[in-house]
């Protein structure tokens, strides 16, 4: 399976603490008539770890149905018990997603060892394609590079979304391996796309998805001259999506627009209103010159 491209980290909208899945399948939409490459349900972006078994399927289903076979849809199924993994991943394959996101095992901080019987494990469970992810910020573990060349060599695993914020991760895994790596950073996409990242995991495409769309494809051509303009029209709001914990800032430009209500699942809340001015100040800015 072909991994390249903007792939979209969706937001869960909820209204009323409830699934607004009426919100939800529009937002699918805006990324269908955008053409990104994929989406990805159920991620930490998607706050995944407040989402019941339900809730996932039905998040699953939706995005299958909204997208059909225009984009891939790659849902999160990773969790710190290996068998919750497998688990989610097998339910992902039932239900016809297209690949599965694994991202570390989070509080465990397993060893190498670990995290190559906990994937392996994973592999050895299932059939759909797996993409690795990996970022340390929020799991506390990191995958090495050496630990990823022996996971892509078992022909199991296609991708890694590097959200690491180094770009010399990008060599370190091509280095040792041909695995296709995936910016997990909005503000690396273009440094990243410039040694050998295929594209990105983008929080940001969930407002802008045709101009992440934009620039990628650029950066996919090797027109970096208009990648970068992209990039630094972009900026204001890459920046201000992660002036809080994503994804409390994303939804609130989201819902900012009237796109969904600006409601997140405990612990997370919405912005203050320091950073609810940044939001507003870099939607300003970035509507003038970017096209959604």
């Amino acid at each position: 399976m072909d991994f390249q491209g903007t792939y979209t980290a969706m937001v869960t909208p909820f209204r009323d603490r409830v699934l607004d899945i009426e919100a939800y399948r529009e937002l699918l939409n805006r990324q269908r008539s955008a053409r990104v490459a994929g989406v990805v349900p159920c991620g930490c972006t998607g706050e995944a770890a407040t989402l019941d078994e339900n809730e996932r399927k039905r998040l699953l289903s939706t995005a299958l149905e909204a997208v059909g076979d225009s984009m891939q849809v790659v849902p999160g199924t990773g969790s710190n018990s290996t068998e919750t993994a497998i688990a989610l991943t097998k339910t992902a394959e039932i239900e016809g997603a297209h690949a599965a996101m694994l991202i570390t095992p989070y509080y465990n901080k397993p060893s190498q060892e670990g995290l190559v019987k906990h994937y392996t494990r994973i592999a050895d469970a299932t059939t759909i394609p797996l993409v690795l992810y990996n970022v340390p910020s929020r799991t506390g573990v990191t995958l090495a590079a050496e630990t990823v060349a022996e996971l892509y060599s078992t022909g199991r695993f296609a991708a890694i979304k590097e959200a690491g914020g180094r770009v010399d991760a990008v060599s370190d895994f091509l280095s040792k391996s041909s695995i296709v790596v995936l910016s997990g950073d909005d503000s690396l996409t273009v440094p990243m796309m410039s040694i050998g990242a295929k594209g990105v995991v983008s929080v940001v495409s969930n407002l802008f998805p045709g101009a992440v769309r934009e620039m990628v494809d650029f950066a996919l051509e090797g027109n970096f001259k208009r990648a970068s303009e992209i990039h630094f029209q972009l900026l204001p709001v890459i920046r201000a999506a992660f002036v809080e914990s994503n994804p409390s800032p994303i939804k609130a430009m989201l819902a900012t627009r009237g796109l969904i209500a600006n409601e997140l699942r405990a612990p997370l809340a919405p912005v203050s209103e320091t950073s609810m001015t940044v939001v507003h100040r870099a939607l300003e800015t970035a509507e003038k010159v970017v096209s959604s």
